[in-house]
């Protein structure tokens, strides 16, 4: 008996190195090439962890803000940021958990993204700004407004999340989601699993383009990198996600504020103009528009298209 427990401990003992070997050597291969663009960036130091964000151009201030997973990053505005900061001053940052920012382990709520809007205009910007959103990013900048309106002008909101999806909150087979994922060397290893090249790949070719083939090497390797910068620790966000903690009803929000709102979506994403009635419908002065031959990431996928419409809502 005594000769199985100490097999199965050396075993255990193994494993937990081989484990542990694997996450170091994939941590090492996606960041063995700095795949993000720099341009000039600099670091706000907030509370919760250093954010880092870039800022062109001269005029009224735009502020984008990418989706809040852990693959995304300001990139996601690589191909609008330069046109939009022919106007405008273009504020682009990394979100907490996200690219070159800060990557703390704690848990990660949507009220936290509140605060750091919220700070980020009052402590850098400075004025009123005009906000743009991809995907879930939408609802703390919702709350945000309503919190402090006086800090918005305009919102736009590409791809918003769902609405029934955003107020799922935090249960038992979340909170065990979440749990495993935080664990040191086996939810490294899921987070390593979940945030694959070739998942991530495949994610941009069903889910976010509606032209897979128009998924770039660079794009893909951006995504991957941005995964996996600072040794993977892109996982305290993903289980926050997983766990719900990032999610909240902003349903009383949206028939509070008063602030021009327009809602993008991608003509070929599914149940997209069924999502954005529901926004509508809680809010009536909500406006609308979509953008042909795109799905998720109109910005990346048809940019021109996408400054077009952006300038026309931006400037009238």
């Amino acid at each position: 008996m005594k000769k199985k427990i100490k097999n199965f401990t050396l075993l255990l003992v193994i494993t937990t190195i081989l484990i542990f070997l694997i996450n170091k050597v994939i941590n090492f291969m996606a960041n063995f090439k700095d795949h993000l663009p720099r341009g000039n960036g600099k670091y706000f130091v907030w509370r919760y962890g250093d954010i880092y964000y870039t800022k062109k151009g001269k005029g009224s201030p735009v502020l984008l803000i990418h989706d809040m997973e852990p693959y995304s990053s300001a990139y996601e505005w690589n191909k609008v940021i330069n046109h939009l900061a022919r106007n405008n001053t273009v504020y682009a940052i990394d979100l907490l958990g996200c690219g070159r920012s800060d990557k703390p382990n704690l848990t990660y709520t949507n009220y936290m993204y509140v605060q750091l809007v919220n700070d980020f205009i009052q402590n850098v910007i400075g004025e009123k700004t005009h906000v743009i959103t991809t995907g879930t990013s939408i609802s703390f900048v919702v709350m945000a407004c309503q919190i402090e309106p006086d800090h918005f002008g305009k919102l736009i909101a590409v791809s918003p999340a769902d609405l029934y999806e955003l107020a799922q909150s935090p249960d038992r087979h979340s909170s065990i989601a979440k749990y495993l994922i935080e664990l040191p060397i086996i939810g490294t290893l899921i987070y390593n699993f979940l945030m694959s090249k070739n998942t991530i790949l495949n994610m941009l070719i069903d889910d976010c383009y509606y032209k897979g083939h128009l998924v770039s090497d660079n794009t893909l390797n951006s995504y991957y990198h941005s995964a996996h910068l600072n040794n993977g620790q892109g996982k305290y966000l993903l289980a926050s996600i997983n766990g719900h903690y990032t999610n909240i009803n902003i349903v009383p929000a949206l028939k509070k504020i008063n602030n021009s709102i327009c809602l993008i979506g991608g003509k070929e994403h599914d149940h997209m103009d069924e999502i954005i009635d529901e926004y509508k419908s809680f809010n009536s002065s909500i406006e609308s528009a979509y953008i042909s031959n795109s799905k998720y990431l109109p910005q990346m996928e048809n940019p021109e298209k996408f400054l077009e419409l952006v300038n026309i809502i931006l400037h009238s």
